[in-house]
């Protein structure tokens, strides 16, 4: 059976995985599969990660319009004013797997339990690429099992959020890709688990039991189950912003001045997008985008002044050596699930 949650735990603010895992389950058990995810996948460094109020998710309350106010003279009243709110429900998802190892495979291997955690990453890693992919791409519409991810959210250069869709100037002729500016935040944007439930993946081992294989013959293995629910909440739409519509073929093809040109505008992109955050005194910001677009970006830090790109060295959380690029203090993340073939935002 999965851990309880510990009621009398508190979960601090701006919480990331690896915090909410250790506060949750004092015991380490959850907190070091946390640490294996958040090794192979940045965005899990930053998310924020928040307990729902539903079973099924979380429902917040967004602030759609601000109160009126008034000048008032003496001896004179005002009227009363309120702000205008909408109540949205962010529904999680629930990623599962089951992992079946034959028992005597195991013990050739002579040493099972280092044996059951090799096999135990290539499922870690796995279902952390599907999150990291939903969190990008997810939508209800085409799977219903799946959360809303920010693409869906910022695809419509005319819905309401447009001011925080910026556009590169890309055609339908090439292939496009985008970067993700995020504030997180447990007033912003986080991401929610169900009520009463466990932050990240749970790891369930079920020991050595009698499984069925193919033609219904049985053998014995080692059982392990993967689970993990988890949502995206964008309680502030203003502070994600999406620069949409870069063209690959500039940042993989172009050299010289051409490169220079290409990766000159999309920082001018990203600077735009910083403005468009309304504070970061209430957020964490940081930019994804894919391998491809890091590295043009990473080339071209060693051309512009240092308190514009920079490329730091130090160490992480895991004592590994580890440099990583900033735009004007904001970490850039390298995020593969962002596809280099992603559709021309309009």
């Amino acid at each position: 059976m999965a851990n309880p949650v510990p009621k009398s735990v508190p979960i601090p603010n701006n919480a990331t995985l690896i915090d909410v895992a250790k506060a949750l389950d004092p015991d380490g058990n959850i907190a070091s599969v946390a640490e294996l995810l958040s090794q192979s996948n940045e965005i899990l460094t930053d998310a924020v990660f928040k307990e729902g109020n539903l079973p099924t998710g979380d429902r917040i309350s967004i602030r759609t319009g601000l109160p009126a106010v008034y000048w008032r003279a003496l001896n004179q009243g005002i009227p009363t004013s309120k702000s205008t709110k909408a109540t949205v429900e962010e529904a999680c998802g629930i990623l599962e797997a089951n992992s079946e190892i034959d028992a005597d495979l195991v013990s050739l291997n002579g040493n099972t339990a280092a044996y059951r955690l090799s096999e135990d990453v290539a499922f870690l890693e796995a279902m952390n690429q599907e999150q990291a992919n939903t969190l990008f791409y997810g939508d209800p519409k085409k799977n219903p099992k799946e959360y809303l991810g920010l693409a869906p959210r910022y695809s419509d250069m005319k819905a309401g959020n447009k001011q925080n869709i910026l556009s590169c100037g890309g055609t339908s002729a090439k292939k496009q890709t985008s970067i993700y500016l995020v504030g997180w935040g447990d007033r912003t944007i986080y991401c929610p688990f169900p009520k009463g439930s466990v932050a990240g993946l749970q790891q369930e081992d079920g020991g050595k039991q009698r499984v069925y294989t193919d033609q219904n013959k049985t053998m014995m293995a080692y059982v392990t189950h993967y689970q993990w629910k988890n949502g995206l909440a964008v309680r502030d739409w203003r502070y994600v912003v999406r620069i949409a519509n870069i063209e690959v073929d500039d940042l993989e093809d172009a050299k010289g001045t051409q490169a220079s040109t290409a990766t000159t505008a999309l920082i001018r992109k990203m600077a735009q997008a910083l403005y468009r955050l309304p504070s970061m005194g209430v957020s964490r910001p940081a930019f994804y985008m894919n391998r491809t677009t890091h590295s043009g970006l990473a080339s071209q830090a060693l051309t512009f002044s240092q308190n514009v790109l920079k490329i730091h060295d130090g160490i992480t959380q895991y004592g590994t050596p580890h440099s990583w690029l900033s735009f004007l203090g904001i970490p850039l993340r390298i995020a593969d699930s962002i596809s280099l073939e992603e559709n021309l935002v309009k």
